[in-house]
């Protein structure tokens, strides 16, 4: 039988990750609270002891753990990411999600047996690179970029074989991921080294005097929303500005839109990818939970239905519930 695609979702929290794991992941992703991932926010990640209960937690039900370590770290960061590799292999996470070279020669060297994936922060859009990086540091499975075509997959497909993984569900930009610096023209730091796309530290929302939410990068103003008006990520790209020949706010770079693909997933499958993946380790519980288990219902429906599979309406609606802007 050919082997099945895995769900594969994100937990910011010891909550979200029993949620994806009852909600039927097949494998669920983790950051731990330190700036070596790029979702270091505030209540956000897992400290040692929650990370080893949730593994343990996993495990009980047959599920994988993998944790997030895909800075560009700098200067003292890399001596960080190393120690957060130990902490990984000794709490028996199924595998490590890299993305700096010396993290990953790191890894591979002192700890052979811990399965590595290349995290889609190193942009991942060819196959000469991911054999690249098999060849160097033995990688099992590399998360591709978003801005791939389902043709492009097929054509990476017949030339690997490594594991691919694709993104389904989630928060999307038209750049190439981790080579992106638009933030750091705003604020002067790496867009890849904490943040991910706008360092956090950088970031404010305000409620302005008219009401309306503002969020601010460097003091900058981005974007402001009216109430019930989706909010979007506090990145540049998504950012709502002056036209001085219209007089009017659009969007100047890349409106609001949120990568779904639930309606294509037999056409996805015929790539030949081995998981899906979720995006959003800093939304909530309720997120993960209702993500994972509709797209856990699609994959079976899928399986079960082949080409004929069709996604109903009210997957869709709730789907567009979660959604940043259209899909």
């Amino acid at each position: 039988m050919t082997k099945k695609i895995d769900l594969r979702s994100p937990a910011g929290n010891l909550q979200s990750l029993i949620a994806a794991v009852d909600a039927g992941a097949d494998g669920v992703y983790i950051g731990f609270r330190s700036p070596t991932n790029l979702r270091n926010f505030p209540g956000l990640n897992f400290s040692f002891e929650e990370a080893k209960i949730g593994i343990e937690y996993g495990h009980s039900k047959g599920k994988e753990i993998y944790g997030t370590i895909n800075v560009y770290p700098e200067l003292e960061g890399v001596d960080l990411c190393f120690k957060e590799v130990d902490s990984a292999y000794s709490l028996g996470v199924d595998a490590v999600i890299l993305t700096d070279l010396s993290v990953l020669e790191y890894t591979c060297n002192k700890y052979p047996d811990l399965e590595i994936h290349l995290s889609v922060q190193a942009g991942n859009c060819n196959a000469e690179t991911i054999q690249f990086y098999q060849k160097e540091f033995g990688i099992k499975c590399v998360i591709l970029s978003r801005v791939l075509t389902v043709e492009e997959i097929k054509e990476i497909r017949k030339k690997t074989d490594v594991d691919l993984e694709i993104f389904v569900f989630g928060s999307i930009c038209a750049n190439y991921e981790g080579r992106c610096q638009i933030s750091s023209y705003i604020t002067g730091v790496s867009s890849n080294s904490g943040g991910a796309c706008t360092p956090l530290e950088f970031v404010e929302y305000i409620y302005a005097d008219n009401g309306k939410l503002k969020f601010k990068l460097n003091e900058i103003t981005l974007n402001e929303f009216d109430e019930g008006e989706f909010c979007t990520y506090p990145t540049p790209c998504k950012g709502r500005y002056l036209n001085t020949e219209t007089n009017k706010l659009g969007y100047s770079f890349q409106s609001p839109v949120t990568l779904n693909m639930i309606e294509v997933i037999p056409e996805l499958a015929a790539t030949g990818v081995d998981a899906f993946k979720i995006e959003g380790r800093q939304r909530s519980n309720a997120y993960t939970e209702k993500v994972t288990k509709i797209f856990r219902s699609a994959l079976d429906e899928y399986y079960k239905r082949g080409s004929v599979y069709r996604a109903p309406k009210e997957w869709l609606d709730e789907l567009c519930v979660l959604s940043e802007g259209i899909t």
